[in-house]
């Protein structure tokens, strides 16, 4: 089998990778059914109405996820997610079921925003780690560039299908095929093989775990680089779902095939950069910072196209350099930390990933109110070459790194640590977790002795 497939020799890796493509073409498909409902229908094209809808599914985050972690942590998660999936069918069932009736209003899609949230900020962090007990620790950073490839292939089908069904029946059969298309995870999570599932070590009940977790992050300045990268980028650029739908909107006077359309070719992009993450071995944080920069570039050039055709095309490698720089991150933060804090790790991420939204979605929609849907995806453009720029000073300078470029050797970067003691802050940060581990054993066997 190919490295790039090689976690689908598992047989609950395939299940899970099966179950969720399905469930991912549902949501994909409500996404863009709810934007289009909320931006044409419900109110006179407002970005500024389709940004709150957008932050209110993200309010929730900011306040759960941290607690998520911490249950991630305890209980078995394969039983929370069938219930928290169940929960996502119920909701987007309602939300079908109110627009198809003909009532639904602004304030009706807004209460289901919020309470999608809620369910989603628990559903992630433990989604996110999952990944873990079904494939071993070597192959989790191709099951985490896998998950993405559904993800993202499920986006090449989702957004084009939304749109022609919206303009053949309207919004409401979307919203009601996504809640059918959950059943897909919940049938694959039933029937896993639990014998073969590799199951984290649980925690205990106790006081501090959170604050536990967020020290543990404070002393990973890797882990830091990569969430404030991330953070300012997510914020400011990844609202495609937003400024796609001002771009054909009110820029190329487009109906809701053409932004269905949108996010497919982008999709095109996103399939491919989350091929190639599933075929590195080792993601280094590295990867993150040039990524992001990348995608600042493409982001700026995308905002600059003058017609829909070149617009389109130019959202492939945008897709590419986003999806790049959120596989490495997630994929870096997962094999580099303790399993016993990987669920509260995962969350604290999840927060700075999505819990920015609230902030940069509202902020992003006025701005292409007021000074049009180009500014939007320009100004995350600009703010990611910023922090993308910042940060690779940064670590030179604190990592003491050694950055040369070579065209004619493989591979063309070469990072060197300086520093007397050889590895990454990752690796530093994990050999002092095993000695910190080790001196605890070696106290509690003296205190067993005693």
């Amino acid at each position: 089998m190919s490295p790039t497939f090689s976690s689908l020799r598992y047989f609950n890796y395939r299940l899970w990778f099966a179950g969720a493509f399905v469930a991912n073409v549902g949501t994909w498909m409500q996404r863009v059914a709810q934007d289009w409902l909320v931006l044409t229908v419900l109110s006179d094209n407002s970005g500024i109405a389709v940004g709150i809808v957008t932050a209110l599914q993200f309010v929730p985050v900011l306040g759960l996820s941290a607690w998520a972690g911490v249950l991630a942590d305890r209980v078995n998660r394969r039983k929370l997610l069938i219930l928290t999936q169940s929960a996502l069918a119920v909701l987007a069932l309602g939300l079908g079921g109110l627009t198809l009736s003909g009532r639904v209003e602004l304030w009706h899609v807004y209460i289901f925003a919020t309470l999608l949230g809620i369910v989603s900020a628990i559903d992630n962090p433990v989604r996110q780690v999952f990944v873990s007990e079904i494939v071993p620790a070597a192959k989790l950073p191709n099951a985490v560039g896998l998950n993405s490839a559904s993800f993202h292939a499920a986006r090449l089908v989702g957004p084009g299908v939304a749109g022609l069904l919206i303009a053949l029946v309207g919004t409401g059969p979307v919203f009601m095929i996504n809640g059918v298309s959950f059943i897909g995870t919940i049938f694959a999570l039933t029937q896993m093989r639990l014998g073969e599932l590799r199951a984290s070590p649980r925690v205990q009940r106790e006081k501090g775990q959170i604050r536990a977790g967020l020290r543990y992050v404070r002393r990973r300045t890797d882990i830091i680089v990569i969430m404030v990268v991330v953070g300012v980028v997510s914020t400011f650029g990844l609202n495609f779902q937003l400024t796609s739908a001002l771009m054909a909107r009110t820029e190329f006077d487009k109906g809701a095939g053409a932004y269905g359309i949108l996010g497919s070719v982008m999709a095109i992009g996103s399939l491919g950069g989350a091929l190639l993450a599933a075929r590195r071995e080792r993601p280094r944080v590295r990867l993150v910072i040039g990524s992001a920069f990348a995608f600042g570039i493409t982001s700026g050039v995308m905002a600059l196209m003058p017609t829909y055709p070149t617009f389109a095309i130019a959202c492939i490698p945008v897709g590419l350099a986003s999806l790049t720089m959120m596989t490495a991150a997630n994929s870096t933060i997962q094999t580099t930390t303790d399993p016993a804090m990987r669920g509260r790790v995962m969350a604290l991420y999840m927060i700075v990933f999505l819990g920015a939204t609230p902030i940069g979605s509202p902020l992003v929609g006025w701005i292409g109110e007021v000074y049009g849907a180009r500014w939007a995806i320009g100004i995350g453009s600009i703010l990611s070459l910023v922090v993308a720029s910042g940060a690779a000073v940064w670590a030179v300078r604190n990592w003491h790194l050694e950055v040369r470029y070579r065209v004619r050797s493989r591979p063309h970067l070469r990072v060197t640590y300086l520093d007397s003691l050889p590895g990454s802050p990752a690796e530093l940060a994990a050999r002092r977790d095993a000695e910190r581990r080790i001196r605890e054993h070696e106290l509690q066997d003296a205190t067993n002795a005693a």
